[in-house]
């Protein structure tokens, strides 16, 4: 059923920012009669747009959809190279991407092993921080 609604992007904001070696825009969907856009569907929608060679480089996030539905805005990066991608893009970015591993274990296990890295010293701390 979704397959055959289309949607319709817009961007708008277009920026070059050369500190960063990215190109950023506000994206505008356009989507009536279907829920929302998977983030997939639109980077593929910009790699053609704008002659992406990999659609790894390209990130969406921020959407919000309008009231009563059919138009959904966010915010696009795409990046020149994969390597800028992963020195600038915030690491909770690259998990989602896929390009990045979360931290294993939970918050609590992490601060608790933290705080007792600190009452060691020596060879016993190198020991300690190997086990992970």
């Amino acid at each position: 059923m979704s397959d055959t609604k289309s949607c319709t992007i817009r961007t708008r904001k277009f920026l070059t920012n050369r500190l960063m070696f990215r190109k950023q825009f506000i994206i505008d969907v356009l989507h009536p009669g279907r829920g929302s856009v998977p983030k997939s569907e639109l980077k593929d929608k910009l790699a053609k747009m704008y002659k992406v060679s990999d659609p790894q480089t390209i990130f969406v996030f921020g959407f919000s959809i309008a009231f009563g539905g059919g138009k959904s805005t966010g915010f696009g990066v795409i990046y020149d190279s994969l390597d800028y991608a992963k020195k600038f893009e915030p690491k909770y970015r690259l998990v989602r991407q896929g390009l990045a591993t979360a931290s294993s274990g939970s918050r609590k296990q992490r601060k608790e092993r933290k705080n007792r890295m600190k009452t060691m010293r020596g060879k016993a701390k190198a020991k300690a921080a190997e086990k992970k």
